[in-house]
């Protein structure tokens, strides 16, 4: 019975913030579904490093595990290392396990912060109401829509781990006093720092509650709170040192220059301090610009600096009003580190994530001061029945709006449809909310969507890449190469840019220049395995067998469950590949590649039927009909019965009979078609055929001059191309065919001869 008392105390003082925790379980429970958006992108999609939890260390020594875009590779090795886990746990990119993940460090951190806050008010002023006060904060804060803004986009989990380390330490520090030298408090701490650098701050904080809140002991007060502040400040040190060693060169926050950064941030602490009373505007992407001078937004800014200075300044000297100057320093101490380092927006709404822990110990504790203030004025039950009352209506709206955020959160549609009517000028608003229109299919209007975007946002890499998968997609060939190319001109470096333009060249018959694309995106950021992947599948598209492999074993080492990966590794050089190669080049009418595909299929197998059936078919499609006919019948030497060889024989030999050549004409258009196929010397015999129909045919000349310069035998290509010149001085094919043989018979004369 003895121990069910004491046990009796702790459900009690513990029963309001069930009733928290309930009530934000509520809340979010229509967000657990909700998908990536934005930077999740570069950070988890595309990652694939959080593939594979044999990365776990290497996430602590390489911060460009974290991204696979060069300039946003930052020191966080615990985020990364939790997205690993939740890919682990889900078995790929299931939403929800990351967004359980999420939520649960969140409810953490809403109980570190009411116990904290519980100690913080019992010093102020031991009160069995405390306990009601810590929660009414712990409401405000976790019910507050601004904070779904954070928790559920998932690489911004960063802030809720580093904001749950600070209370976390501020809960064991304040709570369990005996065990400080130990510097267990410094645990938490030491995670926060390692998820994001805003909790450099902590040693700030923790010499004020020291100073306001601790028991004065003997000297100045100062002094016992740099003391208490010491160990952490010694950690933060160690950490900027640490974080600063290991983040990439490449690392690029933003262009923003520094002076119009600075210059904004004071109004953007007034925009987030109303935020938190008003929460109306919450937006993924605000449209707010950097100052380029003094306005009356930058002077109104001031004047609010000024103003929470002189709260903090009038609350700090009397000891019942030091909970609000704390939660307006907490507000302004951890605003400093996105205020003070020129990031790429001068505003996000997840940055109110860390400071509203103090704005909502102020308003709460101000409430509570308020309502004592009416004590003697009004009946006390009627009172406490308002403010009650009140609670539960700021409480029940902002819970609804936490409810309406998570249903704007919900697709990548509904978020940046969302950005475009809050943010009408924001060009990668409107980009993003085209991105959504593009993936489900509707080119037309994520096209005019791209096209508002770029009067807002010009120089735009990322843009502009998008205009071209757009532009492609509608068949605006010239301007979608012409947007690749400029994406490429604005960020050389950046793998995505040649990534996607190496894809286009794929989809519109280049497989050549496709491939080199795929490499220059692998060689500028080798973590892009959509890239490799790219060029992996091109390569084997090809027949290079030697490159798939080596980029099937690269994508491997990033993810050894990589399927496409690992069949390609089990891809026989033999026959077989190579009569399916012949196919498929076939079927894209790349007789030429088609033609030594299938050589390439006799090489290894001389009875391999369907080969011969695909010359004759690379043939037939050249309208080359005798040679067609003749690899035709070969094929059905070897298999009587073959259905398709048949069918095309019989087709190959009425061409044959009703169109072979008869005129120059003719025989320099199958002199052409030779010369298609790689059969530079029939090539040569059908020019000259044609030669012997018309001696004074320029064209046919050239045609020679082209065969021998395919048998690299430059001496009779320019003895050719020369004679094309006689007859015809302007022609420019024979000029290009003469210089070309020229030049390499200079290049081969200065060529070291090869001993035999």
């Amino acid at each position: 019975m003895q121990a069910k008392r004491r046990l009796m105390p702790l459900r009690s003082r513990s029963l309001p913030f069930a009733f928290v925790l309930v009530a934000v379980c509520c809340a979010y429970a229509n967000h657990f579904g909700n998908g990536f958006h934005f930077d999740d992108s570069h950070a988890v999609v595309h990652n694939p490093y959080v593939r594979n939890l044999h990365n776990a260390v290497r996430f602590f020594t390489d911060a460009t595990t974290f991204s696979v875009v060069p300039a946003n590779q930052s020191y966080r090795p615990i985020v990364t290392l939790s997205l690993a886990l939740d890919y682990a746990l889900g078995g790929g990119y299931r939403p929800f396990w990351f967004q359980l993940s999420t939520f649960v460090v969140f409810l953490a951190q809403l109980g570190a912060m009411f116990a904290f806050l519980g100690v913080l008010l019992e010093r102020v002023r031991p009160d069995p109401r405390n306990r009601f006060v810590a929660a009414l904060a712990t409401a405000l804060y976790g019910l507050h829509p601004a904070i779904a803004e954070t928790v559920n986009y998932v690489i911004q989990r960063a802030d809720v781990y580093s904001t749950c380390g600070v209370v976390a330490a501020f809960a064991l520090y304040a709570r369990f006093p005996q065990a400080r030298r130990r510097g267990f408090y410094l645990i938490p701490l030491a995670l926060a720092l390692l998820s994001k650098p805003p909790a450099v701050v902590f040693p700030a904080l923790l010499g004020l509650y020291v100073l306001w809140f601790e028991p004065r002991g003997a000297g100045p007060p100062w002094r016992a709170a740099l003391r208490a502040a010491a160990p952490s400040a010694v950690l933060c040190v160690l950490y900027v040192w640490l974080a600063s060693a290991m983040t990439p060169k490449s690392f690029a926050a933003g262009e923003i220059p520094a002076w119009s950064y600075d210059l904004t941030q004071p109004f953007v602490w007034l925009r987030y301090f109303g935020a938190f009373f008003l929460p109306v505007r919450l937006n993924a992407d605000s449209d707010l610009g950097a100052f380029a001078g003094i306005n009356a937004a930058a002077l109104a800014g001031f004047a609010f600096v000024a103003a929470l200075a002189a709260i903090v300044w009038a609350t700090a000297r009397e000891a019942r009003l030091r909970p609000i100057a704390f939660g307006v320093a907490w507000f302004a101490i951890a605003s400093l580190p996105t205020s003070l380092y020129p990031l790429a927006e001068v505003e996000n709404d997840h940055r109110m994530y860390f400071p509203f822990v103090g704005l909502a110990l102020a308003v709460a504790w101000a409430a509570v001061l308020a309502l004592d203030a009416f004590a003697g004025r009004v009946e006390a039950g009627r009172l406490n029945r308002g403010a009650v009352g009140l609670a539960i209506v700021v409480l029940a709206a902002y819970g609804f709006g936490v409810h309406q955020r998570n249903e704007v959160w919900r697709s990548d549609e509904s978020l940046w449809y969302d950005v475009t009517i809050k943010s009408p000028t924001n060009g990668r608003g409107l980009m993003n909310y085209g991105l959504s229109q593009m993936e489900a299919g509707r080119y037309a209007t994520a096209l005019s969507y791209f096209e508002r975007a770029a009067l807002y946002r010009q120089n735009y890499g990322t843009l502009e890449i998008n205009l071209g998968i757009a532009s492609g997609a509608l068949g605006k060939r010239a301007d979608a190469e012409r947007h690749f190319l400029r994406a490429i001109e604005l960020v050389p470096a950046d793998g995505e840019s040649h990534y996607f333009y190496g894809r286009w060249l794929g989809e519109t018959g280049r497989p050549a220049d496709a491939i080199a694309e795929y490499r220059r995106a692998s060689a500028v950021n080798p973590a892009l395995v959509e890239a490799r992947r790219a060029l992996m599948l091109a390569s084997l598209d090809e027949g290079d067998l030697t490159d798939a492999r080596r980029e099937a074993n690269a994508l491997l080492a990033f993810d050894p469950n990589d399927a496409d990966a690992r069949r390609t590794l089990t891809v026989r050089e033999d026959a077989a590949f190579w009569i399916e190669m012949s196919h498929r080049r076939c079927g894209e009418r790349r007789y030429r590649e088609c033609i030594a595909a299938a050589r390439e299929a006799l090489r290894r197998d001389r009875r391999a039927y369907v080969a011969y059936h695909n010359l004759g078919a690379a043939y037939g499609g050249l309208e080359l009909w005798n040679e067609a006919l003749d690899y035709e019948r070969a094929a059905l030497r070897i298999a009587p019965h073959y259905a398709p060889a048949e069918h095309d024989r019989a087709l190959y030999a009425a061409q044959a009979r009703l169109r072979g050549p008869k005129t120059a004409g003719d025989f320099l258009a199958q002199s052409f078609r030779y010369d298609r196929a790689g059969d530079y010397r029939r090539s040569i015999e059908a020019a000259r055929a044609a030669l012997a129909l018309r001696p004074r045919y320029a064209e046919a000349y050239n045609n020679i001059a082209a065969g021998y310069a395919g048998l690299a035998m430059w001496d009779d290509a320019a003895v050719a191309a020369t004679q094309a010149l006689r007859l015809a001085p302007g022609y420019q094919l024979a000029k290009n065919n003469l210089a070309w043989a020229l030049r390499e018979k200079a290049a081969a004369a200065k060529r070291p001869a090869v001993r035999q």
